[in-house]
């Protein structure tokens, strides 16, 4: 069976992509947190898988690391990663390798915090370009394949990895231009792994220095719905 490695659920929008794949397409595998606000923990880690980053596929001793190489990697054992059909499949794969290179706007003012609720200071340029081609992308792939995922009937991997769009959308109040799209974020939201994920976000009981102080810098917190820091031993 598989390991999936993944750092947290509250902030690790990576972590989220390959262990939502792997939910909604039944594929068994153990989950392994590695809370790299442990410096202890993240070396133990470091010693197991030398490049040190999560999320990271275990396989009987293979190691796959970066969610995009893990993606691929499970389309070679497993139906259902990517399309069946030619054209849905080679649009989702184009969507995909776009969010993995791309909205850098969006990642570095809106990081996923998925316990906070934020009005944001500013709305850059570069914020609503990114925005509105999120927007434009989910309408096409809705409009093009027939919905209700974004290639067609069937979650796959593109739907997986704009997964932690649809928790910045609802952390940041954040609305996007064609109802089409906002409202397959919202999909999102309510599948069944989305909310457990969500759920245990919430009962995270650590907090990460640098992601808070990105929070800080991008607007003001008007609701925090996470269980208290723990605090001393």
């Amino acid at each position: 069976m598989y390991t999936l490695h993944i750092a947290n659920r509250n902030y690790s929008s990576w972590s989220l992509r390959p262990w939502l794949l792997l939910r909604m397409l039944d594929i068994p595998f153990a989950e392994r947190m590695v809370p790299f606000h442990d410096a202890a923990a993240w070396q133990n880690f470091r010693a197991h898988c030398p490049a040190g980053l999560v999320p990271t596929l275990e396989d009987e001793g293979l190691l796959v690391w970066e969610s995009l190489a893990i993606v691929e990697y499970l389309a070679e054992h497993h139906p259902g990663v990517w399309p069946q059909d030619r054209e849905a499949r080679a649009w989702a794969r184009s969507a995909a390798a776009e969010m993995h290179a791309g909205f850098g706007q969006l990642r570095s003012r809106c990081s996923m915090n998925c316990g906070v609720r934020v009005r944001l200071h500013a709305m850059p340029a570069g914020l609503q370009r990114d925005l509105a081609r999120i927007s434009t992308l989910w309408s096409e792939g809705l409009a093009r394949f027939g919905g209700p995922f974004l290639a067609g009937n069937r979650f796959s991997a593109v739907d997986a990895f704009y997964a932690p769009v649809a928790f910045r959308l609802q952390g940041y109040g954040l609305v996007l231009a064609d109802p089409e799209a906002d409202a397959y974020g919202q999909r999102l939201l309510q599948l069944a792994p989305m909310r457990d994920w969500y759920e245990q976000a919430l009962a995270e009981d650590f907090r990460e220095p640098a992601h808070e102080a990105s929070l800080a810098d991008a607007g003001e917190v008007l609701q925090d719905l996470r269980v208290p820091e723990r605090t001393g031993g």
